[in-house]
């Protein structure tokens, strides 16, 4: 009977709302909010590659998660404003395919990144003496590619099986681009195996990464703990709580929705709870990495006065 059927050649994405006068005031919202995302990351990326001051470990992590959540907001902000801008909208079954890999992709090596980024806290704090040799740049060299190559890994894995399904109506998408939960809440066919396959990843890409994470600071939280001053203790911590509200924001948003193996049927909590992750996070992360942060600050002041 299935065989039979028509299969999806395109899908409809509604966008983040569907009120005419709240799409306008939205839209320009939005693209305020991208553009000055684009800004903020592209500027930490030119200080830390245009500094030598900067050429540290713990900037070369913050300037790939600057390259990634620059093309990260680049895969589902377009499309938002899009359905902002003209209401709900068609879309290819390539192109939304294509759209999923690449948010699957950025996601999860985001993931691997922060978890990196906490490693490399804890050398710092608690193995200082073994900081020059631990965090040499071969090693952060290799902890940023096996990021990224992870997350295309997953990516070309989750893609695949969802691909594969039979989508044979309706093609709407309560979403503002294409996500995974959504497009399994529309295939006509079994899915068990492929909700196994993304419940999978999930453990292993968000569950890990956060044990990764709260292991380092489990012990980096003792080390600062058992400090004889307290000025030390401070700066120990200041060095961290950025990371540590980052991790916060993002795990606590994408846990909730991706760690299921069941099918999310709140669609409209997702799209908030999408918005996060996909919106504010990229852009708050270089005030929360930077604002209180003197040796960006130092090199940012001589930038202007170069210029």
């Amino acid at each position: 009977e299935l065989g039979n059927m028509t299969r999806v050649q395109e899908f409809i994405l509604l966008g983040l709302s569907t009120s005419p006068e709240t799409r306008e005031v939205l839209f320009v919202v939005f693209l305020t909010l991208y553009l000055l995302t684009l800004l903020e990351n592209a500027l930490i990326v030119f200080l830390i590659c245009s500094h030598a001051e900067l050429h540290k470990p713990m900037y070369f992590f913050l300037g790939n998660l600057s390259c990634l959540e620059m093309c990260y907001v680049s895969v589902t902000m377009p499309s938002l404003l899009v359905g902002l801008w003209t209401g709900p909208y068609h879309v290819p079954f390539t192109a939304c395919m294509t759209q999923l890999f690449f948010f699957i992709v950025l996601i999860c090596t985001e993931c691997a990144l922060l978890a990196s980024m906490a490693c490399d806290r804890y050398v710092a704090i608690c193995r200082p003496l073994h900081y020059p040799l631990l965090m040499r740049p071969q090693v952060c060299l290799g902890l940023a590619g096996t990021s990224w190559l992870g997350g295309l890994l997953v990516s070309v894995a989750k893609t695949t099986c969802i691909a594969s399904l039979s989508y044979c109506g309706p093609n709407v998408l309560n979403q503002f681009f294409c996500d995974v939960s959504p497009l399994l809440n529309l295939s006509c066919t079994h899915v068990a195996l492929t909700e196994l396959v993304d419940f999978l990843s999930a453990i292993v890409i968000f569950c890990g990464t956060l044990l990764v994470a709260l292991a380092s600071y489990s012990v980096i939280g003792v080390t600062v703990f058992r400090m004889p001053s307290a000025t030390a203790r401070r700066k120990a911590f200041s060095t961290c709580a950025s990371h540590l509200v980052v991790v916060g924001i993002f795990y606590s948003a994408a846990l909730f929705i991706y760690c299921r193996p069941s099918r999310i049927r709140s669609m409209d909590l997702n799209k908030v709870l999408s918005v996060i992750y996909t919106v504010a996070t990229p852009m708050c992360n270089p005030v929360i990495y930077c604002l209180r942060n003197k040796e960006v600050h130092a090199a940012l002041l001589r930038t202007l006065r170069w210029t």
